[in-house]
């Protein structure tokens, strides 16, 4: 059952409108608008004890001694009551309300709260709040945000209000039976409300906070589990134990696999042998062989007769992919080619008539994949990297072009535990944390523009000794509005004065795909020594020659990105640098940067920056479409979202109703929540 917010006493046309303003349309809405803050009233000071200046509001009860209304000059009024307990007196003062002049008079005991100050040799507390009576033992009041035109004491009203309703009508409190079945619910559903609202202490606040929390982590889990079983058929490819291909494949790497690669793996083979098709995300760092574990997943599927698909958001990084696997499947009996948007029409034609006809075993390329001439004759695998790079159709194209093939999806943009069960509740997360042994770490160093002509001379030595390097601007073009080095800009003066003896290029996003494959392409042969770039270089590039990177403007970028660009050197043999050059910044700018030097590991710089943007960016910084957590906080309530995740696949293992979940999480989260289950 649905109340709106009109039904609560004391809301009428005027404030529904500005409760419409905040969102908070019922009163479920409202019950669900949990505090931003809490004022500490649970303690009245003495007067004359009472601190001043400390810049936190207090409680100070007394007798009004004096009412006085001022007019020092015109258009200005003061109105001050002073207020007197015996161990001292303060002065309550109010700029322009003298309307309030006849809720005191002499004689009266009055409570009050504000900020105490020391003003003109008295104490003073401007514009307080203020009650009639010894208001002693109040608790923790609850601080809202507010819209114009609506107060607290508005807010706080209605919700005592709806807290009332909540007892005759328990149904519009969000939660149901199936989430409270946990370890969390301590309290009634009702208490636990009224105890985030208005607690007694903050232990009592926290440990309703808690409880509701993981209610709502737990809807936020069952809606993820909802899509999954709407979007997974019921009958997929079931592959057999490893054979043959795959003994032979493992014989042949020239290295041993990591333990993290092995797990991946391991956790991919469960996946492919079971009935239902695999939805599994592998994450790794930069630089963790990814890449193998995903052709030791291909060499299964076409060990058991099926086709195997890889798509790489760039031309570049799908013909990287397609010499790996050349030379990983060489001696090998598996047929692999590549298709892009450089494929010759001749080349092309013979290619998909070899796919449709099943003679290619691995099929290798760009969004090329997914155009509708392109036939598999038993496409049982599909794998997508770095698949945020990707549009949800477009992934989904890929894999309607079998009959509900395996889908594995690669990213090397490390994401922290946190957010992987959150957002991926919908799918298997592996991760690979070790990088190969013998990788060296990146040395990186946050240098300021004074250091300019240093750090260039040092790129020039590495350069006269064969190595290359990048430097990676923010910007594509000069700006008057933000002083920062463009990548057109730096390439000239870089090009024309600084390194005239080097062979210089330039690539940025607005250069044509095949004019930025080009000069990509130079690079990655040695024909240029120095690439200027903006960050379109920070995925898909693999230059194992390529020993410094040099980020100017550092300031201007995230941690992820500054990583993903360390993570473009460092490829091969020789020692890699990084070198972060900032013109000043914010403190959490400075942070940043000390971290980078400091910190190799993606998945631990992933939560830094996690912490740096805090939960309330989260969302709609991925725009995954989740909804807004009102009671949880997802950087911070690790084991509650681990708990809750575990409760809700027990709860569908054991129940397995879609109606049931569906009610609960569209009564939890409303329209906000509609377009994620039916994605």
């Amino acid at each position: 059952m649905t109340f709106s917010i009109r039904e609560l006493k004391g809301i009428g046309p005027r404030k529904e409108a500005l409760f419409a303003k905040l969102h908070l349309v019922t009163v479920t809405d409202l019950l669900q608008y949990f505090p931003r803050d809490y004022e500490d009233r649970s303690h009245i000071w003495p007067i004359g004890q009472a601190p001043c200046g400390s810049g936190a509001p207090l409680l100070i009860c007394g007798t009004v001694i004096s009412v006085q209304e001022m007019r020092p000059r015109r258009g200005l009024s003061l109105l001050k009551v002073a207020l007197s307990d015996g161990t001292g007196a303060a002065e309550l003062v109010w700029f322009n309300q003298a309307f309030k002049k006849h809720q005191f008079r002499v004689g009266m005991t009055l409570t009050a709260f504000g900020k105490l100050e020391w003003s003109y040799g008295r104490r003073q507390m401007n514009s307080p709040e203020t009650e009639e009576g010894r208001a002693e033992g109040n608790g923790f009041v609850p601080v809202y945000g507010l819209t114009d035109g609506l107060r607290q004491n508005d807010v706080r009203k209605a919700v005592h209000e709806a807290l009332g309703m909540a007892k005759d009508h328990p149904e519009i409190l969000p939660g149901w039976d199936g989430c409270r079945q946990s370890a969390f619910s301590k309290l009634s559903p009702l208490q636990a409300y009224e105890a985030i609202h208005f607690p007694a202490s903050m232990a009592e606040k926290e440990a309703a906070r808690q409880q509701l929390a993981f209610e709502e982590l737990f809807d936020m889990q069952l809606g993820l589990l909802l899509r999954r079983h709407r979007q997974r058929p019921r009958q997929g490819i079931k592959c057999g134990p490893n054979g043959r291909l795959l003994k032979a494949f493992y014989e042949h790497l020239p290295f041993t696999l990591t333990r993290g690669q092995t797990r991946a793996f391991l956790d991919i083979q469960a996946d492919m042998e079971s009935e239902v098709p695999m939805q599994r995300l592998i994450q790794g760092d930069v630089g963790s062989g990814k890449t193998v574990v995903a052709a030791l997943a291909l060499a299964k599927i076409v060990e058991n007769g099926y086709q195997g698909a890889l798509m790489a958001p760039t031309g570049i990084l799908a013909a990287q992919h397609y010499e790996e696997f050349c030379r990983l499947f060489s001696g090998l009996d598996v047929r692999i080619a590549l298709l892009t948007g450089r494929t010759s029409v001749k080349e092309r034609q013979q290619l998909l008539e070899e796919l449709a006809a099943g003679e290619i075993d691995i099929l290798i390329g760009t969004h090329a994949l997914i155009q509708e001439d392109v036939h598999f004759a038993s496409l049982g695998l599909v794998v997508t990297d770095e698949q945020h790079r990707f549009g949800v159709r477009q992934r989904s194209a890929l894999e309607e072009k079998g009959k509900e093939p395996h889908a594995l999806f690669m990213t090397a943009t490390p994401i922290p535990r946190t957010l992987a069960l959150s957002l991926y509740g919908d799918l298997d997360v592996s991760s690979i944390r070790e990088l190969p042994p013998g990788r060296k770490i990146v040395k990186t160093y946050a240098v300021g523009e004074a250091l300019r002509r240093r750090v260039y001379v040092f790129m020039d030595k590495l350069m006269a000794a064969g190595q290359q390097c990048y430097v990676v601007c923010p910007l594509v073009e000069a700006s008057e509005k933000v002083d920062l080095q463009a990548a057109t800009e730096l390439y000239e003066e870089l090009r024309c004065k600084v390194f005239k003896k080097r062979r210089c290029g330039l690539v940025h996003g607005r250069m044509a795909a095949k004019e930025k494959e080009a000069v990509m392409e130079a690079f990655q042969k040695g024909e240029i020594q120095l690439l200027v770039a903006t960050s379109v270089i920070e995925v898909g590039v693999n230059v194992p020659n390529a020993t410094v990177m040099f980020i100017d403007g550092a300031e201007r970028f995230g941690l992820a990105q500054l990583h993903q660009l360390r993570g473009r050197v460092g490829r091969g043999s020789q020692q890699a640098y990084c070198i972060l050059m900032a013109k000043g910044g914010s403190e959490e700018t400075q942070q940043r940067l000390k971290w980078m030097e400091k910190i190799h590991d993606g998945f631990t710089l992933a939560e830094k920056d996690l912490l740096l943007r805090g939960s309330g960016q989260l969302f709609g910084y991925l725009q995954h479409g989740l909804p807004d957590l009102r009671a949880a906080d997802i950087i911070h309530d690790v084991p509650l979202l681990a708990a809750a995740r575990e409760a809700a696949r027990q709860w569908w293992q054991e129940y397995g109703n879609p109606g049931k979940a569906e009610e609960a999480v569209t009564r939890r989260f409303g329209a906000a929540f509609a377009g994620l289950l039916n994605n």
